[in-house]
């Protein structure tokens, strides 16, 4: 099963922890801020672990607007690994609405604002 990074904005952590939750019950392991941040944690060595340890990043679109600074920094890195060969793959999800970033418009993503049980099996079907 894979390892599975959840990059989104904190507008929407509800939505992002039942697509975390889905993808758990799955059988993969999935690292969401919420879950492996605590208090008195470095927010930085936590989110690099947790990238570093991931085979997938899903980046969540959000209806909110532009992605976050943090949410740019995670896709940035896992991107470039990705196009260096480091074994780490970009999963663009529209999760509550939202574009894509013009550099990753020409990847195809899960729409789950459409169709959530159909986001979620696309989802599956590419993590291995």
């Amino acid at each position: 099963m894979a390892n599975v990074f959840i990059s989104h904005r904190g507008v929407d952590l509800d939505p992002a922890e039942r697509l975390s939750l889905e993808l758990r019950r799955r059988g993969h392991t999935v690292w969401l801020d919420e879950w492996e941040i605590g208090v008195g944690d470095s927010i930085v060595e936590k989110i690099n672990n947790g990238l570093t340890d991931s085979n997938y990043l899903v980046l969540c679109y959000s209806e909110a607007g532009s992605l976050s600074s943090w949410m740019g920094r995670e896709w940035m890195s896992a991107l470039a690994r990705q196009l260096d060969g480091a074994g780490i793959t970009l999963l663009p999800v529209r999760l509550t609405g939202g574009e894509p970033p013009a550099i990753l418009a020409d990847i195809k993503y899960a729409d789950l604002v459409a169709d959530w049980p159909g986001g979620i099996r696309a989802i599956c079907n590419t993590l291995r």
